[in-house]
């Protein structure tokens, strides 16, 4: 902690402020957030700068402004790099589908900068063979590269809606821009379009009919989850269409298929309730993860 306290201390003086500066600006900071966390007198800024003491979360945000630094640049001086972010996310695995909102802030990320001129993208090939140089891009630089509204979804590690074809844990972009459910022109279920939806009961990544006034959530076949009849769109909001996904093979494993609902019973059946709300499983297969 040391460091960080070291590193504050050389871009106060680089900035030519004094310790009694910084005490006034944080003092403005917490009259117009009537917040007195954000106050840093000066013998706290001495311990902080000397003595190892780690700063507030307040305290970082008026030590930011009043240094004219990203906060984020703050926090790598004391270990804490929110780059990290997107190598670490895999160390928690959330049972619920859900809004993934970890990136947020990301500020840069390692791709590809130069790729051998031999690459010819209509053939299948070691991708990594073909990167000539990798490097740090501040992701503000992709901006330029969207066109379209994009939310990310993950599928929880509980969730077999569309299991084997997107597997729990699996990384989802979805085009909110294309939200209303299509009503057919596809040839086969590779073709058809993936929706993810959120419910009352949380979020989920599927298949989608509509039917007068109701939404039908449908599984992937080979899944032991059942179909849903909700209202819509009192009871269902579709987020949009999964125009893209990252996912790792084989790290997901059926232990005993044959409990297995066949197609049939997937799909809703006649004599249900139109407004029976959502309805549960009652066989199900047991997927663990592949260590």
């Amino acid at each position: 902690m040391i460091g960080g306290g070291r590193n504050l201390r050389l871009l106060r003086k680089r900035l030519g402020l004094t310790m009694q500066d910084v005490e006034s600006a944080c003092i403005r900071i917490a009259e117009r957030y009537r917040n007195s966390e954000f106050l840093l007198p000066p013998s706290r800024l001495s311990d902080i700068e000397t003595k190892g003491i780690l700063p507030s979360i307040y305290r970082f945000y008026s030590l930011a402004v009043v240094y004219r630094k990203d906060v984020r640049e703050l926090l790598s001086w004391y270990g804490v790099d929110l780059n990290g972010i997107a190598k670490d996310i895999e160390v928690s695995t959330p049972t619920k589908s859900h809004v993934f909102g970890a990136m947020a802030n990301v500020s840069t990320t390692t791709m590809p900068l130069r790729l051998d001129p031999g690459f010819d993208s209509r053939r299948t090939v070691n991708f990594s063979r073909m990167v000539e140089t990798w490097g740090v891009v501040p992701l503000s630089y992709l901006e330029q590269f969207a066109s379209r509204k994009f939310t990310y979804g993950y599928i929880g590690s509980e969730d077999l809606t569309m299991y084997p074809i997107l597997p729990p844990g699996t990384f989802l972009q979805v085009d909110e821009s294309r939200s209303e459910v299509a009503k057919g022109g596809w040839r086969s279920e590779y073709e058809r379009p993936i929706y993810f939806v959120e419910t009352r009961n949380g979020h989920t990544c599927c298949w989608c009919t509509v039917s007068d006034e109701e939404l039908i959530l449908q599984p992937h076949p080979l899944s032991p989850v059942v179909a849903k009849v909700l209202k819509y769109p009192q009871e269902a909001e579709v987020i949009g269409q999964v125009v893209g996904v990252a996912l790792r093979l084989g790290d997901w494993h059926v232990e005993n298929d044959s409990a297995a609902p066949s197609r049939g019973d997937a799909e809703p059946r006649a004599h249900d309730s139109p407004h029976a709300g959502e309805r549960e499983a009652t066989d199900k297969v047991r997927v663990r993860r592949i260590s």
